[in-house]
């Protein structure tokens, strides 16, 4: 599944090991019928696989279990699994398709599949439960769930439950890019309900004349998993009193519904609800210009965070106009890409002699590389610098560099090695993150090189190379060596 993600037409090809996700209850056949219920109740199930030389030579159900007491339950006690199980199992191979296992429980009218391995051993059972589950991570079905949430406790719920989809589509093998995008889908369509019951339960809306922006990872559409809020609105320069006090209500109302269904405020205050980032477009076009020039390290901080804007909600034309202008006062001020560029090259990737990775050596993350300060910062920032000298904005860094791969001098072999550094340093963030959040921890940026096989070891290597290749082409377009900053 390389090149999708999880829908209701893949899902039939998903492989049956997915399910076997823990080892089934078993007895041997000379267990007594009393103690097999026993294991039953114990464990809750309604059927028990009987296995003799680790393969499974029965199974009994509670049917089973249930006829025999209506027809001869004197025998109980005296009576084995074996006088009782059903030998002529239906099985399946731990590889095959989903497919093939809905077809066997139809065709034979059963519940459950004992899952075998190449050399007969069982590998576990599934059961119609399961197939029913496993279709309810669908990533259309989960997207209905979200559209038909009546109130915000429902939204609460369900965000808990793409944690879950995004574990099993990364053991389905969907590639980082679809990954990064499904997130992406379900933190959209998770802030578009908030709006929508905001507006149907507590008539709060935002005007026309407005638009609801967010930006960084987000604006992007390039978050791993669903962190801090960054967002502002921006509105028209003619709206009335009362339309401003219904902007400021939204932006009050939607922060707080937002931190309620689980994303978080912003620790630096990036936020609608903070009247720094709530303007008119006049404002904000002065706001862009006094960052771009006048490029101190903290406006170029706010420039990187604001230039990946995107109109989430709201009047799509102020957001054009914003880009417009940040495009256009960029290529006013000479100076304003050499000061970016050399912002973004002071994150040079912890490489020291003979590519050994230098790790954080005190603190909590001792032991630990910061995957965001080690590439992913530069690659994003140097892509995003790289596509406005060409005077385009928006969109994902893989469009991005698909732009410059078109309408740039730079090496199509250098780009690719970017792109496979940025999809390789993203999987990694995700994959600790998901681990984190297994764990009942604070997901963070930080991986352990040391937990990675030798192969992913190198991978990293030599993805931080290609970090250190695109720093020396900004240095090399923006003639950094050639300027003191």
């Amino acid at each position: 599944m390389a090149d999708s993600l999880i829908n209701q037409d893949t899902f039939y090809f998903i492989e049956v090991d997915l399910l076997c996700t823990r080892m089934p209850i078993t007895c041997p056949p000379q267990t007594g019928l009393i103690e097999m219920a026993g294991l039953m109740q114990q464990h809750n199930i309604s059927g028990i696989v009987v296995v003799e030389d680790e393969k499974p030579v029965g199974i009994v159900s509670l049917r089973d279990l249930r006829n025999c007491v209506a027809t001869d339950y004197h025998a109980l006690a005296t009576r084995t699994v074996q006088d009782l199980m059903q030998t002529d199992l239906i099985t399946i191979r731990r590889h095959d398709y989903l497919f093939k296992a809905i077809f066997k429980m139809a065709r034979f009218n059963i519940h459950r599949l004992v899952v075998v391995n190449d050399d007969g051993s069982l590998a576990g059972v599934i059961t119609n439960s399961d197939l029913l589950r496993i279709q309810s991570r669908c990533p259309l079905y989960l997207s209905q769930e979200i559209e038909a949430a009546e109130n915000f406790e429902q939204l609460q719920m369900i965000s808990t439950r793409i944690i879950e989809l995004l574990q099993f589509v990364v053991k389905a093998g969907a590639d980082t890019q679809s990954l990064i995008s499904l997130i992406s889908h379900f933190n959209d369509l998770m802030t578009l309900q908030v709006i929508a019951l905001l507006e149907r339960l507590e008539a709060v809306r935002l005007p026309r004349s407005a638009a609801f922006l967010v930006m960084g990872s987000e604006g992007r559409e390039e978050q791993t998993l669903r962190t801090d809020q960054d967002n502002a609105i921006v509105y028209s320069d003619s709206v009335s009193t009362d339309e401003l006090k219904q902007i400021k209500q939204f932006a009050s109302r939607v922060v707080d519904r937002l931190e309620f269904i689980g994303v978080p405020r912003c620790p630096g205050g990036i936020m609608a609800s903070n009247r720094q980032w709530c303007h008119s477009i006049s404002t904000w076009q002065r706001i862009t210009a006094r960052w771009i020039n006048t490029p101190t390290l903290k406006n170029m901080v706010k420039f990187g965070m604001f230039q990946d804007l995107r109109v989430i909600h709201g009047n799509l034309s102020l957001g054009k106009k914003l880009r417009e202008h940040i495009i256009t006062t960029s290529h006013h001020h000479s100076l304003f890409f050499s000061y970016m560029a050399h912002n973004i090259v002071q994150f040079s990737p912890p490489l020291g002699l003979f590519g050994r990775i230098k790790l954080e050596h005190k603190g909590e993350h001792k032991g630990s590389l910061d995957l965001k300060k080690a590439g992913i910062f530069a690659l994003t920032q140097g892509v995003s610098l790289l596509t406005l000298l060409h005077r385009s904005m928006g969109g994902t860094t893989w469009d991005k560099l698909g732009w410059l791969r078109q309408d740039s001098q730079i090496s199509k072999d250098d780009l690719n090695s970017i792109e496979e550094a940025f999809s390789l340093l993203v999987r990694l963030r995700l994959m600790v993150q998901l681990d984190a959040v297994a764990a009942g921890k604070t997901p963070d940026n930080f991986c352990v090189p040391s937990l990675l096989s030798n192969r992913e070891q190198e991978q990293l290597r030599t993805a931080l190379k290609a970090v250190n290749l695109m720093l020396q082409i900004l240095k090399d377009t923006f003639q950094l060596d050639l300027l003191r900053i």
